[in-house]
C-alpha cells in the first residue's frame, strides 16, 4: 500500500535587521532633548502666568514662592473683565487681524506671482526694492507713516491698523518661492490659449498655493493680533482699541497687582492658542512647503 507524503511548506526566513547606526541614535536623542528644553522654556513662563493669575495677592508676594496655590481664585479675571471693554477689544482685534491677513494674502500673492513668473522691464529693480524691505527696521517708518495717516484723517480708524501691515516683504518672497517651484508649462499653455496674466494667476496658480497662503494668513493674523506699538500711537479712543492696547490701559490702572497683570496676559493669549490648535496642521504644511525655514 503506497503512502502519500505531503511536502512541508517552506519556512519563511525573516530578513536580518540592519544594525542601528549609533550616530543616528545619538542625533535622535539630541533632537528630543533640544525639543524638550525649548518646550520647557516656552511652557514654564506660561504655566507660571496662569498660576499667578489665580493666586491671592498675599501668596504672590510671599517668600519663599511656591509653584501651586492652595486657594485658587478667579477674582483677577473678574476684575479685568469688569474694568475694561474686553468684548469690544476682542472684536476689534479679530476684525483687524482677519482683514489684515486676507488683504496680505491677496496683495502679496499677486506681487509674488509677478516677481516669480512675469517678465517685465525693471523686474530686478522691483525685486531689489522688495528685498530692501527686509533690511529696513519697521520702527524707522513709524514717524512718516503717522504723519501720512494723520494727513489722511485715518487715525482712530481700522484702516490705520490694517493698511500698514498688508504689504510685507517676507510674504512676497514666500509666494514667489512657491510659484517658482511650480511647472512653468502651466503659465505657458494658458498664455498660448489666450489667457491674460491675471487669469493665469487667479485660475491656475492661486488655487495651487494653499500651503503658502495658509502660512502667510496664519502668521499675519498672529502678528497683527500681537501688534502693540503702532496701535498704541494711532488709537486713542477706547471704542477702536485692540486687545494689547486695551489691556495695557487696564494694567496701568492696577499698579503693582501681579494677579491682574497675569490675568490680562492670559486673556490676550487665549485666542492665539485657539488659532494654533485649529490650524496647526496648516502651519506645519505651510512651513514645510514654502520658503519659511
Amino acid at each position: 500500500m503506497a503512502t502519500l507524503t505531503v511536502p512541508e511548506a517552506p519556512t519563511r526566513s525573516t530578513p536580518a535587521q540592519a544594525p542601528v547606526d549609533p550616530r543616528h541614535r545619538a542625533f535622535t536623542v539630541l533632537c528630543v532633548v533640544v525639543l524638550v528644553v525649548l518646550a520647557a522654556l516656552w511652557l514654564v513662563p506660561m504655566l507660571w502666568a496662569v498660576d499667578t493669575s489665580i493666586r491671592p495677592e498675599s501668596e504672590i508676594t510671599a517668600s519663599p514662592a511656591t509653584w501651586w496655590t492652595s486657594h485658587p481664585s478667579l477674582d483677577a479675571y473678574r476684575q479685568v473683565l469688569s474694568a475694561g471693554r474686553m468684548p469690544v477689544w476682542y472684536l476689534n482685534s479679530f476684525l483687524v487681524a482677519l482683514l489684515t491677513a486676507v488683504f496680505a494674502v491677496v496683495v502679496c500673492s499677486m506681487a509674488g506671482f509677478a516677481v516669480a513668473r512675469v517678465r517685465f522691464r525693471g523686474r530686478r529693480i522691483v525685486t531689489g526694492l522688495v528685498l530692501a524691505g527686509l533690511l529696513i527696521p519697521p520702527q524707522t517708518l513709524i514717524m512718516p507713516q503717522f504723519q501720512e495717516f494723520a494727513g489722511l484723517h485715518l487715525l482712530n480708524t481700522y484702516w490705520a491698523l490694517i493698511l500698514p501691515s498688508v504689504p510685507t516683504s517676507v510674504a512676497v518672497f514666500v509666494f514667489a518661492s512657491f510659484f517658482s517651484g511650480l511647472p512653468g508649462e502651466l503659465a505657458e499653455s494658458a498664455r498660448i490659449d489666450g489667457a491674460g496674466w491675471f487669469r493665469v494667476y487667479s485660475r491656475i496658480f492661486l488655487p495651487l498655493c494653499k500651503p503658502a497662503a495658509s502660512a502667510v494668513f496664519i502668521f499675519t493674523f498672529v502678528w497683527s493680533w500681537n501688534n502693540f506699538l503702532w496701535p498704541l500711537l494711532t488709537m486713542t479712543s477706547a471704542d477702536v482699541m485692540t486687545i494689547p492696547v486695551g489691556l495695557n490701559v487696564v494694567q496701568d490702572s492696577y499698579g503693582i497687582r501681579y494677579a491682574q497683570v497675569m490675568a490680562s496676559a492670559v486673556l490676550g493669549a487665549l485666542p492665539l492658542f485657539a488659532v494654533f490648535l485649529v490650524f496647526q496642521r496648516r502651519i506645519v504644511e505651510g512651513i514645510a512647503n514654502t520658503g519659511i525655514k
